[in-house]
């Protein structure tokens, strides 16, 4: 096997390795439950002085 074709073997598994790996982190942080944190909690935003 001449080399151009074996790099294009590696290259094209990395590439779908990297795919599928992406594809499995992207469902396994969709699985969490998603909760957003309660407003009574959250601190007031502060004011900023404004210059004149």
């Amino acid at each position: 096997m001449d080399r151009p074709k074996l790099v294009a073997i590696v290259t094209g598994a990395l590439a779908l390795a990297l795919g599928i790996g992406y594809l499995v982190l992207v469902q396994l942080l969709d699985l969490r439950d998603f909760e957003p944190a309660p407003t009574e909690e959250t601190p007031p935003a502060r004011s900023r002085p404004s210059t004149p």
